[in-house]
């Protein structure tokens, strides 16, 4: 099987790069920079080798450097961003600051001539995000690309097959990015594209079946697609061995938790525990307002009803969770910078009870899990569900979390989503949903003045969640939903919608 290695030197994009690797249906394996020497990246026979961009400055002795050994490999190598700089560092060119003119979001893209860009028009907008650019070309590159305020929007040495990119084709955002990645793969690599995300699910089963076979193993079910699609991976590999504990905390959307206990019991004839916690959550968040705090509060309670539940139903070896790339990345991995952390990755306790926690889709971006769901035969109105996150409508509700938010909440949260879906605005957003902020406002109701609660509502598309573009929904779906908000719900007396992208904001508020 081809292998692509990403060289990861602390971006925030490592893990999407090798999703892109794997869209072209070629294996991407990610390495950190300093745990692989460039004899054990001969000898394990890759085709190519990207580097990932990073958050240092090339030139400042404390960031991350690799062996120049590299560039004379004979291994084709994409660099990207800050491995674009590094190229350049490495090859004896010149990296400076952009100062005043760094870029950052879509910008204009011009090429020149270039197999890295075969099929690539003259110029489009791609994705920028740097403060540093390649000032002077190494001996032996050529730049074949610029914008209006880098000189070195690419480069390349074709002899040595090492090109480089200071612009981002990995996010989607970058249009012939696709395109950019597949001419490195395919035509500069000479992969033919031998990998297939079923490869992908039946490895996991086998695995899980030879690890896990006749011990217990618990997993923490919340009814979305990343916790259901690892149930049902563990399901087929182990049966009955599998113990789902389905945590109702009270977070959840509307008639939410009545409908996870139906399909998981009576559909996939799962074992099933449903735990009622939520007086037992609202009592630990009670107070307390401070983002990070709050999901650091909600997962370890998690682990501490699983560990609960586990002493009722014996020894339990293993706890199963819904963990995906998205939040690893965010949660701050390796060099990478900290976003927030997610209850499934930051907010662990440091001592848990039990010997190993399995996250069999940690690798994966969101549609590569709904593809693993759809090759387990999981229903299709599952699978295509929206996101929700772990900590729930905690992290929607700004400010301190009670009973009485988050029930106007779910009512806003639900009122949207019926009118979304009613004009199949579902079938475009990625992900939408209601925020009660902890903004008050002056409102007018009948003949009275009223000083009522506001709600924002959200919505992005997206195929990876690591950017996200907010959704241009209609303005009489918006209308609709704010009517029926405003009258159906007494303390609410504004709504707005967030037109912020990612970035600079995170697709949730906190």
């Amino acid at each position: 099987m081809q292998k692509i290695l990403v060289l990861d030197f602390g971006g925030q994009y490592n893990q999407l790069i090798a999703r892109r690797v794997r869209d072209q249906h070629i294996f991407a394996e990610i390495k950190p920079y300093n745990k692989i020497t460039v004899d054990e990246i001969v000898a394990a026979g890759y085709a190519g080798i990207i580097f990932t961009g990073g958050p240092n400055s090339v030139y400042d002795p404390a960031s991350p450097h690799y062996d120049p050994a590299i560039l004379d490999a004979c291994i084709p190598i994409l660099g990207i961003c800050y491995g674009c700089q590094l190229i350049a560092y490495m090859a004896n060119g010149r990296v400076e600051t952009a100062g005043s003119i760094s870029e950052y979001g879509k910008v204009e893209l011009t090429i020149g001539n270039d197999p890295l860009f075969d099929g690539v028009p003259t110029q489009s907008i791609c994705w920028m995000s740097h403060s540093d650019y390649v000032s002077t070309v190494p001996d032996g590159f050529t730049a074949t690309a610029y914008t209006a305020s880098c000189p070195t929007a690419a480069m390349s040495d074709p002899s040595r097959r090492i090109y480089a990119v200071q612009f981002h084709p990995e996010v989607t955002h970058t249009e012939y990015g696709t395109q950019v990645l597949h001419n490195f793969l395919y035509n500069i690599c000479g992969c033919t594209g031998d990998w297939r995300m079923d490869n992908f699910t039946e490895d996991k089963i086998k695995e899980y079946k030879n690890k896990l076979s006749g011990k217990k193993v618990l997993c923490a079910l919340s009814g979305g697609v990343d916790s259901s699609v690892s149930a049902v991976l563990l399901h087929k590999a182990i049966g009955d061995d599998l113990v789902c504990v389905f945590v109702d905390h009270g977070l959840l959307r509307k008639d939410e938790a009545d409908s996870v206990e139906r399909i998981f019991r009576h559909t996939f004839h799962m074992n099933l525990i449903r735990v009622d916690a939520e007086e037992r959550f609202l009592k630990k968040l009670s107070g307390e307002t401070e983002p990070e705090k709050k999901r650091k509060i909600i997962g370890e309670e998690f682990i501490r009803v699983f560990e609960d539940e586990a002493k009722k139903i014996g020894r339990v070896n293993f706890l199963v969770q819904g963990t995906i790339y998205p939040d690893v990345i965010e949660s701050g991995m390796g060099d990478a910078s900290t976003i927030k952390s997610h209850h499934n990755v930051g907010g662990l306790p440091s001592v848990i009870a039990f010997d190993e926690i399995i996250e069999p889709l940690r690798d994966l971006f969101k549609d590569e899990v709904r593809a693993v769901g759809k090759a387990l035969g999981i229903p299709e109105e599952l699978v295509m569900r929206q996101p929700f996150p772990g900590p729930g409508l905690a992290i929607r509700c700004i400010g301190d979390v009670t009973k009485e938010k988050l029930e106007t909440l779910r009512e806003a949260d639900a009122i949207f989503r019926d009118e979304m879906v009613a004009a199949g605005c579902d079938q475009h957003a990625s992900q939408y949903f209601a925020v009660l902020t902890d903004t008050r406002s002056v409102g007018v109701m009948g003949d009275a003045r009223t000083y009522g609660k506001t709600v924002a509502l959200r919505a992005v598309t997206t195929d990876d969640f690591m950017t996200a573009d907010w959704s241009r929904i209609p303005y009489e779906v918006l209308e609709k939903a704010s009517s029926r908000i405003t009258n159906e719900i007494p303390d609410i007396t504004r709504v707005t919608y967030d037109i912020t992208s990612k970035p600079p904001a995170t697709v949730e508020w906190e």
